[in-house]
């Protein structure tokens, strides 16, 4: 049966699943008030990582030790507004909590795998799709240390990935130098994930896969949902800022703006926004030629068709916050650090600075399951570090939901009911 599906989004989640709809026979429109692929979405600032090994989540065991700390330094990768505290204590007690043993983590990478374990594959089918197989890249992900007992001081992550199958190569610093020169000295051991794979231009690859949708006759509304005209249990239409959208179905992926949809939905999610920040250096003197992570900036470095990235932070502050670029500098310092070739930059306009908003719950696992209000809502947001590498996966998933298909894998612990 063909219906007609409205999806809210136009992130790489509502992407693809605009892509799954059409192929199993649905009309589409697409919801969206920006332009997808612009700016104003976490599809477009995030590290561009398509990585298996993505499964840690942010909540591990110990953390809240350390907490106090990453609130006292200015240049620690966690930072929270203080006067956001009373609001945000529910959020953080349940994050906390959400890694507070092992069994808790080790369950929450089993489920993150299910959707990661194929991810770098998943894309380069999706682009070769799309004609635009060269946004893609496989030539693996690398993990650099100053020395091995680094590596073995996030033994309890080595592990989780290795129990649900990520494989890795391990570099010593001549094999590291040799394959990455432009990295400073300072970095003694490596690790390769060569499954994993990248995006060279996450923005430019969403815009890409909505324009295919559209080619294929999916419509695309630049609008803003408002709720939804549910009558008995079932849905027909999207109630929208520009008029109602008469439809069947309808699937939420509108990444931080999902909370209030989900609410009006009947449905009570904790998704809050862990602000994060990238910088881009265009055309740099130096730069990995492997995507890299390197452990003491906990940030992804990657050079893409606009220069070289390096995004990361976790800020968590009001939605309306203006950004702090500060936390911008922090990335920009350390790039500059980690590749000494590659500055000082003493051209401004080749510096870019970008904030944008992950949607995250306190669990770390995104929310992909039918609404309360009606079966005919589906949800398929709230993938916080993993949106871009889990997209394709996710679409499916949404798209089978709102077909009455199987669903490859068990959603249980995905259900927005578990909050």
């Amino acid at each position: 049966m063909s219906l007609h599906v409205v999806v809210v989004g136009a992130g790489i989640v509502g992407a693809a699943t605009a892509l799954e709809l059409l192929k199993d026979g649905h009309r589409v429109t697409i919801l969206d008030p920006g332009p997808p692929g612009g700016s104003q979405a976490a599809s477009f600032g995030n590290a561009a990582w398509l990585s298996p090994a993505s499964i840690i989540p942010m909540s591990m065991p110990g953390l809240w030790k350390k907490v106090p700390g990453y609130l006292l330094d200015p240049g620690s990768p966690l930072t929270i507004h203080w006067r956001m505290l009373p609001r945000l204590a529910p959020w953080l007690i349940r994050f906390l909590l959400a890694g507070a043993t092992v069994a808790k983590v080790e369950r929450t990478a089993r489920i993150l795998s299910s959707l990661l374990h194929d991810a770098p594959a998943r894309h380069v089918a999706l682009a070769a799709e799309i004609g635009q197989p060269d946004l893609i890249r496989r030539e693996g992900l690398l993990y650099a240390y100053p020395d091995r007992s680094d590596f073995e001081a996030e033994a309890l992550s080595w592990r989780l990935r290795r129990d649900n199958g990520v494989r890795w190569l391990e570099l010593d610093a001549a094999e590291l130098a040799r394959r990455e020169p432009s990295l400073a000295p300072r970095y003694a051991f490596g690790v390769l994930v060569q499954e994993g794979g990248h995006c060279v231009d996450p923005g430019g690859y969403v815009a890409a896969l909505v324009d295919h949708a559209v080619s294929r006759g999916a419509v695309l509304t630049q609008a803003s949902a408002t709720g939804f005209a549910v009558s008995q249990g079932r849905l027909s239409g999207v109630l929208t800022d520009a008029g109602r959208i008469d439809c069947d179905r309808a699937v939420v992926a509108a990444g931080i703006r999902s909370k209030a949809l989900a609410k009006l939905a009947g449905d009570a999610v904790p998704l809050e926004s862990e602000r994060g920040y990238h910088v881009v250096i265009a055309d740099p003197a130096a730069a990995p030629t492997t995507p890299i992570m390197p452990s003491d900036g906990k940030m992804g470095n990657t050079l893409t068709r606009h220069g070289l990235r390096a995004a990361g932070q976790v800020e968590l502050a009001s939605m309306d916050a203006p950004p702090d670029w500060r936390r911008a500098d922090i990335l920009l310092r350390q790039a500059l650090s980690t590749y000494p070739g590659s500055g000082p930059v003493s051209d401004e306009t080749k510096i870019s600075r970008w904030m944008g908003h992950r949607p995250s719950t306190p669990d770390g696992l995104p929310v992909i399951a039918p609404s309360s209000a009606s079966p005919d809502i589906v949800y398929a947001f709230g993938h916080g570090h993993v949106g871009l590498a889990t997209g394709p996966c996710s679409g499916r998933l949404a798209a089978d939901l709102v077909g009455g298909l199987k669903s490859a894998i068990d959603l249980t612990p995905f259900a927005a009911k578990r909050f």
